[in-house]
């Protein structure tokens, strides 16, 4: 599927892109209605999942938080801070550090980690590969 390129999602991508952080919807609205005043805060929730399904932004879910939308749509691990709810990219060099010693790298102070790994269970890759036979 070809992803058409609308104003308002070269727009909210261009902003996503140079701002280099990772901001919430509402955050994005905020610099994007400067730029173009009659844009709704729907169009940018909206344009973001799409921009999002179609790989060309990130999307973070962080347990108990507002979505977050990274300019950077590469896989690379993530930390965040529990007080100001900044987020900042870890960077790729972090092999062989110990997972607790992973925030000073950025200069946090880590108060604890957790691992999310997303994936597909078997059972759904049997189905899904079931249903890929059922098609052709």
């Amino acid at each position: 599927m070809q992803l058409r390129m609308t104003n308002q999602r070269e727009i909210i991508l261009r902003v996503l892109r140079s701002n280099k952080q990772h901001l919430t919807a509402d955050e994005l609205y905020d610099v994007v209605k400067k730029l173009m005043p009659r844009i709704s805060l729907a169009t940018v929730y909206r344009n973001l999942e799409i921009l999002s399904d179609a790989g060309m932004i990130g999307k973070l879910e962080i347990s108990g938080r507002q979505k977050r939308f990274d300019y950077d749509p590469s896989d690379h691990h993530h930390i965040y801070c529990a007080v100001c709810h900044r987020v900042d990219n870890l960077p790729d060099n972090c092999q062989g550090v110990k997972q607790k010693d992973l925030g000073r790298v950025r200069g946090y102070s880590v108060t604890g980690y957790r691992l999310e790994i997303v994936g597909i269970c078997p059972d759904c890759q049997a189905l899904e590969e079931k249903e890929k036979k059922g098609d052709e």
